[in-house]
């Protein structure tokens, strides 16, 4: 099964659409609810972080009866260092964005630790494309 979603830049009324759309799919697939947790706050994670730093996105998930791969990509500034991005506490985001409760610096820490596989690919200027795997038989 593929779901697919489009994800603009800024929209926070919106942030969170995709993640609960798959969650709601997981459920009615009868997936494992420590699962599903896992799945929502990666893909909330990432679907934020889009429309916080970039200035489109798409988010795709494809569910198999193993497990669910998800690919955000976005066009934006991209991630200069993602090691320091990868530590907890570390943002980019803006004032603006601070002031409505995100840019934590916990995004990109709570997919990691949610997620049992996951790739960043980004470059400067152009934009950044993480690829999260979760698997359906560990709910750890």
């Amino acid at each position: 099964m593929n779901l697919e979603f489009e994800v603009k830049a800024g929209d926070f009324t919106m942030a969170g659409k995709a993640s609960s759309s798959i969650k709601k799919t997981l459920k009615q697939l009868g997936v494992d609810a420590a699962v599903i947790r896992r799945v929502v706050v990666a893909v909330y994670e990432a679907e934020v972080n889009i429309v916080a730093h970039a200035y489109s996105g798409k988010i795709t998930a494809d569910i198999d009866s193993d497990g669910i791969r998800v690919v955000l990509a976005d066009s934006g500034p991209g991630i200069p260092d993602v090691e320091k991005a990868m530590q907890k506490g570390f943002s980019t985001a803006s004032p603006k964005v601070r002031e409505m409760g995100f840019g934590a610096g916990m995004g990109l820490p709570n997919i990691k630790d949610n997620a049992d596989e996951l790739e960043i690919d980004t470059e400067v200027g152009k934009g950044t494309t993480l690829r999260i795997y979760i698997k359906f038989n560990n709910a750890s």
